[in-house]
């Protein structure tokens, strides 16, 4: 699925308005139906509702959807806010349209606003302004978010939270962004909307489809996309009846220092669950009992020393590498880590320790190979490429920094970022918060290592390795729950995940 900016979903409006072809007002009448059908099954007609509309076509919206709710039984006062004296067309249209309803109590804003009383078991409609919005709110709108901020009703946002910018927020002012318990996007979710620190404005969110032109959609060119499940189908490798483990890949895991095993064991585990043939595991002397112990389907190597990793592997017999989780960050394991990656002879993976050793050592970063796939967590992230100010800040110095070493960045969160060496980013859509346990991102790192072993190419590893293990943590937290949800789940899991998208 393709995420458009705000200048392009004005552009799809217009392609679909000149292409079906429809007039600009039948196309808000078709969202607005949608949009009171959304309304409407979630909140029945006792519920009395408040409608604050904006002059632009966010608040035609808001203005067609209070018709239609009134139509419905639906108790409606409504309050434009036409403080210029000028209305978008159609939401001018609208307007004429609800003043032929009597039932309806409008209240057209001009000057003085005498705000309602806003209580529970009110139904907010917030229609002031939408994707369009390009600067924060302030005077009398800001002063309006604050007042349904503070109240105890329920609001709706349609299409977007009032206030909210539908990219870039970080010079927005956040007390007033509508704090929205449910917003009704249109057609395709917004940028903003990935990002964590803005779900408290959008709340609980759902897609509607008002059928814009399929065939603009597919023309305009997308800087981010969220990964479909049809997508990762399509990826996926048949496995030969004749093949044989020497076909399937050899994956070498370098992972663990002495009292750190466990993040070797989970991304042995993990790699092994992807589909390679062969895993060696390569640790410091004191973990080899437990590595064939706990994963006796690995073959298990270790260096010279008792408890760290020191001493570069080669990599000729291998088909890709991973390394980094619970590596440890002594100057020892640092050099031979850069030794590692200057030398591998196969793809990799680098995680955890292997990225907090190149944020302490930021020259090395010039010297990764072309096609690295690096898998940091926010803070692993900021520690690479310094603080962030929000979301959108990170992603998009994540998006610079895939395209200056042209490898892989995946920025893992709720939607994790995949970033490309083209500068187009793509979104992951499975997950849940119980993946937030320690552990969950060595799991990652065996199984996109497994994938590249396989034979999949690094876009193609990291694309379909999130969704899956996403995906395993979703069909393992249906039947554990989330709060107990285990980073060994999320392994044991993979073959339910495998079998599903198989299927």
């Amino acid at each position: 699925m393709k995420i458009f900016t705000s200048s392009q979903i004005h552009e799809l409006d217009k392609y679909t308005i000149e292409n079906e072809p429809i007039e600009s007002i039948a196309l808000m009448e078709r969202a607005a139906k949608a949009l009171t059908q959304a309304i409407v099954g979630v909140w029945n007609n006792s519920t009395p509702v408040i409608v604050f509309a904006g002059p632009g076509n966010n608040g035609g919206d808001a203005l067609a959807v209070a018709r239609l709710l009134s139509e419905r039984d639906y108790k409606v006062t409504v309050y434009l806010f036409n403080i210029t004296g000028s209305l978008s067309p159609d939401c001018a249209q609208n307007k004429r349209r609800l003043q032929e309803i009597k039932r309806v109590q409008f209240i057209e804003v001009t000057e003085e606003f005498d705000p309602p009383q806003l209580e529970s078991g009110m139904l907010v409609v917030d229609g002031l302004f939408g994707s369009g919005l390009n600067k924060p709110l302030a005077g009398g709108f800001a002063s309006l978010v604050k007042y349904i901020n503070a109240s105890q009703a329920q609001v709706v946002s349609l299409d977007i939270p009032s206030g909210l910018m539908t990219e870039d927020n970080i010079y927005n002012v956040r007390a007033n962004i509508i704090r929205a318990t449910m917003t009704l996007t249109l057609q395709q979710p917004k940028l903003s909307f990935l990002f964590p620190e803005n779900q408290p404005f959008v709340g609980q969110l759902r897609v509607l489809d008002i059928r814009l032109s399929q065939e603009g959609i597919d023309k305009m060119e997308a800087a981010y996309t969220i990964t479909e499940e049809s997508l990762v189908r399509s990826l996926l490798m048949d496995r030969n009846a004749f093949a044989h483990k020497g076909q399937m890949g050899h994956a070498l895991i370098v992972a663990g220092s002495y009292c750190m095993a466990g993040a070797a064991v989970l991304a042995a585990k993990a790699c092994l669950r992807s589909g390679t043939g062969k895993v060696t595991v390569n640790t410091p002397r004191r973990n080899i009992p437990i590595l064939q112990i706990s994963v006796p389907e690995a073959i298990v190597q270790s260096g010279n020393d008792e408890t760290i990793f020191t001493d570069m592997v080669e990599t000729d017999d291998f088909d890709a590498m991973g390394i980094g989780p619970g590596l440890g960050q002594s100057e020892q394991t640092a050099v031979a880590l850069i030794s590692q990656l200057r030398r591998a002879q196969c793809p990799i993976v680098a995680d955890a320790d292997a990225l907090n050793i190149l944020a302490n050592h930021r020259a090395w970063m010039q010297q990764l190979p072309k096609g690295i796939i690096l898998t940091p967590h926010p803070k692993e992230f900021d520690r690479l490429e310094g603080h962030s100010a929000d979301s959108y800040e990170r992603l998009t110095k994540a998006r610079n920094l895939a395209e200056r070493i042209q490898g892989y960045v995946i920025v893992k969160g709720h939607y994790t970022a995949i970033c490309l060496p083209d500068g187009h980013i793509v979104f992951n859509p499975t997950g849940n918060g119980g993946m937030a346990t320690a552990g969950s991102g060595d799991v990652l790192t065996g199984i996109i290592t497994g994938l590249l072993a396989r034979g999949y190419k690094q876009a193609e590893a990291c694309v379909v390795g999130v969704y899956l293990h996403g995906l395993a943590g979703d069909l393992a937290a249906q039947e554990l729950g989330e709060e107990s949800l285990l980073a060994s789940d999320i392994v044991n899991y993979l073959p339910k995940a495998f079998k599903r998208l198989k299927e």
